[in-house]
């Protein structure tokens, strides 16, 4: 039996315990309290941050990583599924899911056109690997260069030898054995476009053998109603969402028009001052409940790797709760961040956690929404769910729902 194993057995056998303590009063409460959060804690201990030296030394779901200048500990890499967890008979809108800012723009890869790249980079996996990791919506954009439609990072709406990333078509191809591999998943595609060619975008999807997937515009619902339910996109195969920034495509395409069906925040270093939540100037604003889905866009204008591990940790759930009163009283369905991966603990993966919690339950993390409040043994049915992979605030979360049961 591995540590993780023991841990949660010991987890079991203390909440069974305390669930065993006759009384008449609130101390036997307290007491079984103590005991599945002290068991949990020594889950923590022995998985999330703890100290590392290389990602060996780190449980299953965590890597080596250390955050500025602090020593290196085990920190989280993927995402929880939010569909096993709870289920799929929900509307597509009552989910959130992890997004990657300029998904395309990766540290590292090797110029495609002979040319070296003079552009910022904003992730270090490629799609396939950010798939694989639990990222579920890519922000791609899209250029007309070279007679063909390539993903570029740049500015003017061109697209430069020195900018350009590589084909779209390839990075389409890996969305598209994504899904093929993985027939429950539903991946969204959010592009910034810059494509002219008429038709371009469609035979681009048609080449790829992503039209398959293709989740219909006339099915998008309008003044603020519930998306299908997620079984059923998944039942007709209708598991790729793409949304564009040229309004005339959902015309000329059948692509829809992103701001038709969703209010953004501001991108960039506007988007990330605390306390200040106000949409980007293409989006409706965010109290617009005619849109039935929200972007929380959190990220700085300049991607820099070296200080991406401290915006996607605290100061991000801080932004998710500003904006989620700003916007009605709505949590996010995408959180878009740069460096994914990138955090002092649970980061964005912790972060996506909670705005799936509240979303599908009303509770701090998703892994409480199967919980019964009035059991004290399906705590540790619960605390088995989250596999150490987000312990550092589900500790906090544990303690609290029990105590307000």
């Amino acid at each position: 039996m591995g540590l993780l194993s023991s841990c949660f057995l010991l987890l079991l056998l203390a909440a069974s315990f305390g669930a065993s303590i006759a009384c008449s009063n609130g101390e036997c409460q307290a007491s079984a309290v103590l005991l599945v959060v002290f068991s949990f804690a020594l889950c923590c201990l022995y998985s999330l941050l703890d100290g590392c030296s290389s990602d060996s030394d780190c449980q299953a779901g965590l890597y080596c990583f250390s955050c500025g200048l602090f020593n290196s500990v085990c920190v989280r890499q993927t995402a929880s599924d939010q569909f096993k967890i709870v289920n799929t008979s929900l509307p597509f809108n009552k989910y959130a899911f992890l997004t990657t800012h300029n998904s395309f723009a990766i540290t590292g890869e090797p110029s495609r056109t002979g040319i070296p790249r003079i552009t910022f980079a904003n992730q270090e996996d490629n799609v396939t690997q950010q798939l694989n990791n639990g990222v579920r919506a890519l922000m791609l954009d899209t250029y007309d260069f070279e007679g063909d439609i390539w993903l570029c990072h740049s500015n003017g709406g061109e697209c430069n030898a020195f900018t350009a990333f590589e084909p779209a078509i390839d990075t389409m191809k890996e969305i598209e054995t994504f899904l093929s591999l993985n027939p429950s998943e539903i991946v969204t595609l959010i592009l910034e476009d810059y494509v002219k060619t008429p038709n371009g975008l469609t035979k681009l999807f048609n080449d790829s053998g992503l039209l398959k997937y293709w989740f219909p515009v006339s099915n998008m619902p309008t003044n603020g109603q519930d998306w299908p339910f997620v079984s059923d996109m998944v039942a007709k195969n209708q598991r790729l969402i793409v949304f564009t920034s040229r309004k005339s495509k959902q015309d000329t395409e059948g692509i829809a028009y992103q701001w038709n069906y969703m209010v953004e925040n501001q991108y960039g270093d506007g988007g990330i001052k605390a306390g200040t939540c106000f949409n980007r100037a293409e989006s409706a604003p965010l109290n617009d409940t005619n849109k039935s889905l929200v972007l929380v866009n959190y990220f700085p204008s300049t991607p820099i790797r070296q200080i991406a591990c401290e915006h996607n940790s605290e100061p991000l759930f801080d932004m998710l709760i500003t904006c989620h009163g700003v916007a009605s009283n709505r949590w996010a369905n995408f959180v878009a961040v740069d460096f994914y991966k990138r955090s002092d603990g649970g980061g964005v993966f912790e972060a996506t956690d909670m705005l799936n919690g509240k979303l599908l339950c009303g509770r701090s993390d998703v892994h409480l929404c199967t919980v019964s409040r009035l059991s004290f043994m399906n705590w540790s049915v619960a605390a088995s769910n989250v596999d150490a992979l987000s312990c550092s605030k589900e500790l906090q979360n544990i303690t609290t729902d029990v105590l307000n049961s």
